[in-house]
């Protein structure tokens, strides 16, 4: 059995695909969704977090949701959840205003981890669309290190801590400023690629350096990125011209990319049955561990590689009218 999870604008749809017979369900209704979370680790626990009311965990699958977080968690924003390859009881959400904040029972109880506005360069972090605040967008865990997270600040920075937000690095010179996702793979010590709204970047040790591959990728505002579970030089990463045609359905124009190897060229995909370009919002992308497979959320459904992104499949899910002017916000699937 697998469960889809979809965070869209204004509710979680939550796909069982089972024998090839898929059922859907809808939770959270008439919230403003920014996150999910769920794991193979622990798969009957769910966390979505709110752009309005705060943080919601399941723990029976997304069937249903209780509020938690709400006595400590400062924000009733939270954009961004990560959980911990290590222990799966270790969690963290990032929050708008930019927080970040560790659960170590599965997001029954958080701490605020400090210091993270008091680096250098947060004197210049701000989201455009409301200037006068700014976010956390991504949070990533090192597979082999739990105690160093990746955390991306829309917009501005990437940070880190060695040492589970105890203390934080700033910015390193190099790294991209509107980090919108990153990926990390368990077979490569120190690799992290990020897409951001300023193009797609990759470090091999650790986050110090950092080069930007370009080549090929003619769309560069990037929003998510996966390695192949099988192979961590084999990407796919969503694209477009800018934040307009990524985001805004009057405009909407995007596309997804594939590279085949560590020194390959970028490849656009060309598929009749993953939409891209125009009409299109940008994609969310999700992996399960299992080699070559990628799942893919947009305006227009749900979509599943089992090659790395090379050919798709349509997921047999109801789509509601609404969906289809709506970005995914979130996409977690567990198999």
């Amino acid at each position: 059995m697998t469960r889809i999870y979809a965070a869209m604008a204004d509710s979680l749809l939550v796909a069982t695909e089972e024998a090839g017979d898929v059922r859907v369900t809808e939770r959270l209704r008439t919230h403003d969704l920014k996150c999910v979370l769920a794991t193979a680790a622990r798969p009957d626990r769910v966390l979505v977090g709110t752009f309005d009311d705060g943080l919601y965990r399941s723990t029976d699958r997304g069937d249903t949701f209780e509020r938690v977080g709400a006595d400590t968690i400062e924000s009733s924003t939270v954009m961004s959840l990560a959980a911990s390859p290590a222990d799966p009881d270790v969690v963290w959400a990032g929050t708008e205003p930019s927080a970040v904040y560790r659960s170590t029972d599965g997001g029954e109880t958080w701490r605020r981890r400090p210091g993270v506005t008091d680096l250098p360069s947060a004197a210049g972090w701000s989201f455009p669309p409301r200037p006068s605040t700014h976010h956390v967008r991504w949070l990533e865990v090192d597979p082999r290190d739990p105690e160093h997270l990746y955390v991306g600040i829309e917009a501005g920075a990437l940070i880190r801590t060695d040492d589970g937000g105890e203390t934080w690095r700033d910015h390193p010179d190099g790294a991209r400023r509107d980090n919108h996702s990153m990926a990390t793979h368990p077979d490569r010590e120190g690799l992290v690629y990020t897409a951001a709204g300023d193009g797609f970047a990759v470090s091999r040790d650790g986050g110090d350096t950092w080069s930007h591959p370009q080549d090929g990728l003619d769309h560069r505002y990037c929003w998510s990125v996966v390695a192949d579970p099988g192979d961590p030089d084999r990407l796919v990463v969503s694209a477009a011209r800018g934040a307009r045609t990524a985001h805004f359905p009057g405009a909407a124009q995007s596309y997804v990319y594939r590279r085949d190897g560590r020194d390959a060229a970028w490849q656009r995909v060309d598929s009749d049955v993953l939409p891209t370009g125009e009409g299109v919002l940008r994609a969310v992308l999700a992996t399960t561990g299992e080699a070559g497979v990628v799942y893919a959320a947009n305006n227009h459904g749900l979509f599943r590689s089992a090659d790395a992104g090379s050919s798709w499949d349509a997921l047999d899910v109801p789509w509601p009218e609404r969906f289809e002017s709506q970005t995914c916000r979130g996409l977690a699937v567990v198999a």
